[in-house]
């Protein structure tokens, strides 16, 4: 083995949000996206809605990854994600014309495709589960994340052997019938089929053998950025179980939605709301049920990109914040949303939890009679939304930073001050 020639190869960096979604990954990934020769997505699929806004024009991108906006950089959609054709086919046509060269947007052979039996079969189970429904966007992630395991998914290899793909969409229909019986909506088993042939016409064109793809940028010192989805509280293995997406979104996800090892990872960087907030159901130990979560989620505009649906809202919780640290390990942070704290009189953290009268850690995070402490710290009244500078922010607002990263137990590298490119303060600019 020739070790120099191993260790002389590019690393790639990662974003992750280590919260539940919507820490504003997309920005942040927009961002840092000049710096970048690849994009790359890792893992989810089009429930995952990333705003951007440059300007003047706003994008909400649901499976492109966040650098488009960029001429440089090359946009790469992982084997580990899961991907509805006409849904990439409606982005691409929506970025074409804004004038974007979709071109160098490429999709991993590996990556599954969602069809609408998956839209269906994940309404269903949600409608099944009344009141202990999850809180899915219902758009098929799960169950095309279950035919992947079980053996039966369609890849986007697939797509080049019309014979194979339709045996393959025959075989799950056939599988579903049971469940899908007198579901409205659902096309045919030759409409479907049809349909699928015409999208993987104009899909093909952007298929590449990801596993190569990837490689190649790494080995040609190409400097890679991957993209998470969601949040790490929703990771299938170590979020919030079941009240989670179904897939990995912490960093170490990373390497196997992309099939790169571990030696190949540079800086991970986490995007972290200077608030919290969570769609759908399931715990949220610093959730507020009063006018302070609702200042917080007008302020904020916490509506979700692709639901629209109103996010819950609560103080900052560090207890969650750690324990997705240590999950990722964490280089450093970017700190979004500050901004929207400008008003409030004192600021709310969620310190410690306690149940039964005994500390305990983020593993109870669901637990029935959980309780929170709260630690206050002051607020500041000033608009920060022009600002550039960490060091021109208001002495609480600086003091609060503080406190974050002590909590975080990693630097702070920037705080986005406004959703729009620009509007991006850290320590090192004047």
């Amino acid at each position: 083995m020739n070790v120099q020639a191993t260790n002389d190869i590019c690393k790639a960096d990662i974003i992750v949000g280590i919260q539940w979604g919507d820490e504003g990954k997309g920005r942040v990934v927009d961002y840092y996206a000049k710096d970048y020769d690849v994009i790359a997505r890792f893992g989810g699929g089009d429930n995952a809605g990333h705003s951007i806004i440059v300007g003047n024009t706003k994008l909400a991108l649901r499976i492109v990854p966040s650098g488009v906006m960029h001429e440089r950089p090359v946009l790469f959609i992982g084997g580990g994600t899961v991907v509805s054709l006409a849904g990439l086919l409606g982005e691409l046509g929506n970025l074409e014309q804004l004038g974007i060269d979709i071109s160098r947007i490429k999709v991993s052979d590996r990556a599954h495709i969602v069809l609408p039996y998956h839209a269906a079969q994940d309404r269903a189970n949600e409608e099944a589960r009344g009141a202990a429904a999850i809180g899915t966007t219902g758009r098929g992630i799960g169950p095309a994340y279950v035919d992947k395991v079980a053996r039966a998914g369609i890849t986007f290899s697939d797509l080049r052997n019309r014979t194979v793909l339709a045996d393959k969409i025959r075989f799950n229909l056939t599988a579903r019938s049971g469940n899908l019986a007198g579901v409205a909506g659902l096309p045919s088993e030759e409409e479907l089929i049809a349909q699928t042939l015409e999208l993987a016409e104009r899909a093909l064109p952007h298929v590449v053998d990801g596993v190569g793809f990837i490689h190649g940028a790494l080995e040609d010192g190409r400097r890679i950025l991957i993209e998470g989805a969601q949040g790490s509280l929703l990771d299938v293995g170590y979020g919030t179980y079941p009240y989670v997406t179904s897939s990995h979104t912490i960093a170490g996800g990373a390497c196997i939605g992309l099939g790169i090892g571990p030696t190949s990872i540079g800086r991970v960087t986490g995007v972290v709301k200077a608030y919290a907030t969570r769609v759908g159901a399931g715990p949220f130990p610093s959730e507020l049920h009063d006018e302070q979560g609702e200042r917080l989620r007008k302020a904020g505009a916490e509506f979700g990109t692709v639901t629209g649906r109103p996010r819950r809202c609560g103080w900052f919780d560090s207890v969650a914040a750690r324990y997705a640290v240590r999950i990722n390990g964490l280089t450093s942070a970017v700190v979004t949303k500050l901004d929207v704290l400008s008003g409030l009189e004192r600021i709310g953290v969620v310190t410690g939890y306690r149940l039964g009268g005994n500390r305990v850690g983020f593993e109870s995070a669901g637990a029935p009679g959980l309780e929170t402490e709260v630690e206050w710290f002051e607020g500041w009244m000033e608009d920060l939304t022009s600002v550039r500078s960490i060091a021109g922010l208001p002495r609480a607002a600086q003091q609060y930073l503080k406190e974050l990263a002590g909590f975080l137990g990693v630097p702070i590298d920037h705080v986005s001050l406004g959703p729009e490119r620009s509007q991006l303060a850290s320590y090192g600019k004047t």
